[in-house]
This record gives C-alpha cells, structure tokens and sequence, in this order.
C-alpha cells in the first residue's frame, strides 16, 4: 500500500497476473503524482482530441471508460477506426470520467457515447463508493449527453467473481446490481444498453474464462464478442 495526503490508501498494483498481457497497465493510473496533480488524467488524450478536431474529421462515436474500453480500442483497431474513437483510461472510476466528458466527448461532437464504467468504483480504486454514487455519476454524464444531442449506449460491466488487484472483494453480486440498474435506467431515457455481462458470460453466473482470462479483462476473442453486440446499435 501507498498512502495520499490525509490517509487516502491505494493498493499497489504492479504485479500483473500471467495471461493479461492484452490488459493495460492499470498502476499507471494511480500513481500518487498523477492523482495530485491530473486526477482525472485530462491530459491523456489532449493531444489526440486536438489533433482530430483540427483534421476536421466526423467522429460517429466515443467510447468512454476503463481499462476494458482502452485495452478494447488498443486491440481491434479495424473497430476503433472510421469515426469510432476510444476514450477509455485504465483504472479509472466514474467520477474521474464524468470530470472528462466534456474535454475527451462532447467537444469531438460525436453523435453517440458509449460508456462503460463501473468496476473500478466497485474495487475502491479511487475511494470507497456506493451503488448510488455510482448511479449519480452516470445519470450526470448521460445528462451531459442529452444536452448536447448525443445518443447514449450503456455498457453492462462484464461478470466478476473477483478482482486480481482488490483480492479481498467478492464483487460479483455488486456488478450484477449495477448491470441490473444500467438496464432499467437506459430504458427509462431510451438509450440502448450494451449487454456485454451475457456476451462474455459463463452460464453460471461467472465470466468465461476463455473470453477473459484474469475473469475481468476481455482477450480478443471477447472483444470480438462485445463487438457484435454493440456494431448493430452504432448503425
């Protein structure tokens, strides 16, 4: 563990488990520096945004989120091409991303979000934080959308039995509550709801092991799973 300011601990999570090689590096993130001087990591894509503003170019879709959106844009770039932009930040938690939905969505003008988020709030990674924090903070930047005419596709939290860099937690009935809320409050502001948890699901409750080997990080072929739900919904 290293400690911030006034107690705030984080785990250390520089041991990576065998097969996660497709996984970003998530201490990157979380590093003290980082946290006191860019805790939302603005910086991250500035220059990217800066450079597709000035191309000009037509931006269809942002995709908004963690380690999965980053490893998932990293890995099918034949996906994340032709206006398809990933925004995602390892190791970032909701209220990091809302603090990023202007600078690294709205001003790129696209003409849908999609945002995935949710499994870091429910690992602590920035603080402890309750099911309704992390619904105020979706609810915010769907709000933000909708102000701005950009259609919202929410992205279901893929299964979870646990966590390699929160050992202690047993997340799988919190990442079923929040894919239960995601489901019914895209509904109720007629956004489409991306189910990814029964994409890469195991039958039992758990995730398949074969499409995400550290049982949270899609591989490729669980990529490729995810893309199939979601392909029709950007058309």
């Amino acid at each position: 563990m290293f400690t911030l300011g006034a107690g705030l601990a984080l785990p250390a999570l520089s041991a990576v488990p065998e097969g996660c090689g497709n996984q970003p590096n998530t201490a990157a993130a979380l590093q003290p520096p980082l946290l006191l001087t860019d805790w939302a990591w603005l910086a991250r894509y500035r220059e990217e945004n800066a450079k597709l503003l000035a191309e000009g170019g037509k931006v269809k879709a942002v995709f908004l989120g963690d380690s999965i959106t980053e490893g998932w844009a990293r890995t099918d770039t034949g996906f994340f091409s032709n206006g398809v932009v990933g925004r995602g930040i390892s190791a970032q938690t909701t209220p990091q991303m809302l603090v990023r939905m202007h600078a690294d969505v709205i001003q790129l003008k696209p003409r849908i979000v999609h945002i995935m988020a949710g499994t870091n709030d429910i690992a602590g990674n920035t603080g402890p934080m309750t099911l309704q924090d992390t619904q105020n903070n979706f609810m915010s930047m769907c709000a933000i959308a909708k102000a701005h005419r950009v259609r919202i596709v929410l992205g279901a939290s893929p299964p979870a039995s646990k966590y390699w860099w929160a050992p202690n937690l047993q997340p799988h009935d919190a990442v079923v509550a929040l894919n239960d809320w995601l489901r019914g409050y895209a509904k109720k502001i007629r956004a489409k709801y991306a189910d990814y948890a029964a994409a890469l699901s195991d039958g039992q409750g758990g995730v398949n092991k074969e499409l995400a080997k550290d049982e949270v990080h899609p591989n490729k072929d669980g990529f490729a799973a995810m893309r199939k739900v979601v392909e029709a919904m950007l058309r």
